[in-house]
């Protein structure tokens, strides 16, 4: 088959304007042609900065809750750029409310993005890896992932969900050549978002306290590249100063 890019390509689910947007261009940055995704919001901000540094890289919205979106999204993947080498899912859900303000709509959403939006995207993402029997596939993780925290009960619940998928995919999908990784985030991501959702504790963690999107991408590259002798599956990740 022809394929528009001979580049290796790396499909990235929830590439927002931090960390989905560092790791799009970490990649890049390798020859990678970049199939970035997320539900709405700009993408050609993101696409116009990574040709401009000489890459290539295509933006595309599809909700990641959404079976025929997802089913699509690696369909035409495949087809218009290649087969996909690494496959990350960065999709977020992070809300803060009481127990007894969690609404069952509030709950049900966070857990379609966090944990069946993971199942939708490892699954079918395993369909095109299995027979190549290489591949990557890369879940964000959360501090949410391992405890769950006072006012978090939803995204809480999502993340170990999310956690326990990723598990699973990996005891299945490894012995067939397929890196499966959980990266858990433990600590507040440097972004407008968190800032505005969290300003006292944002402000209070001082320099470095932090974590940099471009740091925390350049896990993910080298997650990929490790070779199949020494694979990680799970690796967290926290600023020098966070209590853990």
């Amino acid at each position: 088959m022809d394929y528009a890019s001979s580049k290796p390509v790396a499909l990235i689910v929830g590439a927002g304007d931090h960390l989905g947007s560092a790791i799009a261009k970490r990649f890049a940055r390798e020859g990678y042609h970049v199939v970035a995704s997320r539900r709405r919001g700009d993408l050609e901000s993101l696409i116009h900065e990574i040709e401009a540094l000489g890459h290539s890289a295509t933006g595309i919205h599809s909700d990641a809750r959404d079976e025929e979106q997802v089913i699509s999204l690696i369909e035409k993947t495949e087809s218009e750029f290649g087969p996909i080498g690494v496959a990350i899912f960065n999709v977020g859900g992070n809300v803060q409310f009481s127990l007894t303000e969690t609404s069952s709509r509030v709950y049900r959403k966070v857990w379609e993005m966090c944990a069946f939006a993971g199942f939708l995207f490892g699954r079918e993402i395993a369909k095109k890896m299995l027979p190549r029997h290489q591949g990557s596939i890369l879940f964000t993780g959360a501090s949410a992932s391992l405890r769950g925290g006072s006012g978090f009960c939803a995204f809480s619940g999502g993340k170990h969900a999310l956690r326990a998928l990723a598990q699973s995919m990996a005891r299945e999908l490894g012995p067939e050549g397929i890196h499966v990784a959980h990266i858990i985030v433990d600590g507040l991501i440097e972004n407008r978002s968190t800032a505005n959702l969290f300003p006292d504790l944002y402000q209070s963690k001082g320099q470095d306290g932090i974590i940099n999107p471009d740091a925390l991408a350049e896990v993910y590259w080298q997650i990929h590249k490790q070779p199949r002798s020494s694979w990680t599956f799970e690796q967290d990740i926290r600023p020098y100063a966070e209590p853990w």
